[in-house]
């Protein structure tokens, strides 16, 4: 399990996998940033470098542990 923070803010989200960690932000997201997710002005490629970005991120981040 990682634990990693959101890239535009510091809530933090846990998941086994990326795209557990992509869907546990999600609601954060969705509510915190609801202006990043509407802008009309991004794309598919800004999506993808989104996902490439943050890919990167999650497969650095270390192992979380509750102890």
């Amino acid at each position: 399990m990682k634990k990693l923070s959101c890239d535009l803010c510091d809530h933090e989200a846990t998941g086994e996998t990326f795209e557990d960690w992509m869907q546990a932000l999600k609601p954060h997201y969705m509510e915190a940033h609801a202006d990043v997710m509407s802008d009309p002005t991004k794309g598919k490629a800004d999506m993808e470098k989104w996902m490439t970005e943050n890919k990167l991120r999650f497969d650095a981040a270390p192992e979380h542990t509750d102890a």
